[in-house]
């Protein structure tokens, strides 16, 4: 039987036509309406990625010759994990160069063997740019490669390389739809996760019965939860009616399930959750359930070098330290 409750859709801000993937016959659902405040709220201070108007520009990466470079560094953006990690594993003795125990410090040339736990690696230079995409998470999926319950994941759905791996910026739990960022660079997806970035993170959320105006006040002032205070940066009616009400919130932390922790703190449950932007991202209106959108190589030049990641210096934070940073 068709569900008969009204639901009112969620238009996201308009973008240009990306080239997309995934299965197209997948709707993207029932999601809230921007009414007159949320339309009137403050724009984002730059514009979000957009594609090209030629799509087959899209995705295709100039490569030279490397040259050497510190094997932490080249670990880590090859989506092995993050450099601190790396160090980790190198003075552990668990990554070999040409058959010989790695030191730290090391650096290593485009050809070297390296292996790391004893699995050979495909590393990425410096001077080849890595990939980054946008994935419309549907609920029902988890992100993880791991999964005890063999629950669906997201990796499944991703585009398939024959080196280096995907590394999801930050996640999404298993009942969440929304925005997830991937890229092959594990330095970059730590920068984009990193909390002295507070990059803006804004969800849809659709709840069961309405939102007292004390609670409201609760959740922009800040609650305890039970790993520390959590506070919404902003808070707006966004639609529905009957028993389901929909909001935009705003905050600059991912904590694991925080949105809906932060609502069943005051009473409230909510039905639906969809993440639609993460910092200077905005989910695409047209990028359909399961389906990708991958950065153009100026897309991603613009984003290595906000980050601070054409520096010489690694490590150099883009803002002061509490500053936030909102796209």
């Amino acid at each position: 039987m068709p569900n008969k409750t009204r639901k009112t859709p969620f238009r996201a801000p308009a973008d240009a036509a990306p080239r997309l993937r995934g299965a197209p016959g997948r709707d993207p659902g029932n999601t809230p309406r921007e009414t007159e405040e949320s339309a009137s709220a403050p724009k984002p201070r730059r514009k979000p990625f957009v594609a090209p108007s030629d799509p087959s520009k899209r995705g295709r990466h100039k490569e030279q010759p490397g040259k050497p470079e510190r094997l932490h560094k080249l670990l880590a953006q090859s989506g092995i994990g993050s450099r601190r990690e790396m160090e980790e594993l190198i003075s552990a003795g668990r990554i070999n160069i040409n058959g010989e125990i790695a030191r730290i410090g090391q650096s290593a040339s485009p050809g070297d063997r390296i292996k790391v736990n004893g699995k050979l690696v495909h590393l990425k230079f410096s001077n080849r740019l890595p990939r980054v995409i946008i994935y419309h998470k549907p609920e029902g999926e988890i992100v993880s490669r791991d999964d005890p319950e063999h629950r669906p994941n997201v990796f499944t759905a991703l585009p398939r390389m024959s080196g280096g791996r995907w590394v999801a910026v930050g996640r999404l739990d298993f009942n969440t739809s929304g925005l997830l960022l991937f890229t092959t660079s594990g330095d970059l997806a730590n920068r984009l996760m990193h909390p002295r970035y507070n990059l803006v993170r804004e969800y849809a959320v659709r709840i069961l019965g309405a939102l007292s105006d004390e609670a409201r006040q609760r959740l922009l002032d800040g609650i305890e939860l039970g790993d520390g205070p959590a506070q919404f940066d902003t808070l707006q009616e966004a639609g529905g009616e009957g028993a389901n009400h929909w909001y935009r919130v705003s905050l600059f932390e991912g904590r694991n399930r925080e949105v809906r922790r932060m609502f069943e703190a005051v009473g409230v449950v909510v039905s639906r959750l969809m993440r639609v932007r993460y910092g200077p991202f905005i989910l695409p209106p047209n990028l359909k359930r399961a389906q990708v959108l991958e950065l153009g190589e100026g897309e991603v030049k613009k984003l290595l070098s906000d980050f601070g990641m054409d520096d010489p210096a690694p490590g150099r934070p883009l803002h002061k330290p509490r500053e936030r940073y909102a796209g």
